[in-house]
């Protein structure tokens, strides 16, 4: 399992904006869709991101989205990721 406790709630943030849009994160790493450095890499962008309060507001009223908010720090790199 992959995870992140220095940043359990950056962590979960970016699996939760990668959830709505149809994206397991751990799976992309396993798959080779992203290396564990990627992932570290966004984790950490969102950990620097100030909008958090935001980002857990929005996650607590959308289950599925086709695209995330433009506020979103992870937005390009995890909507890259989506299914086809």
């Amino acid at each position: 399992m992959i995870g992140y406790v220095e940043a359990p709630m950056a962590w979960g943030l970016t699996r939760g904006m990668a959830r709505v849009l149809g994206v397991n994160l751990t799976d992309a790493v396993v798959d080779g869709w992203m290396g564990r450095g990627e992932l570290a890499a966004l984790v950490e962008r969102c950990q620097r991101c100030e909008r958090s309060a935001q980002c857990t507001g929005w996650l607590g009223r959308v289950s599925k989205a086709e695209a995330l908010p433009d506020y979103c720090a992870n937005k390009a790199a995890l909507e890259a990721l989506r299914p086809a």
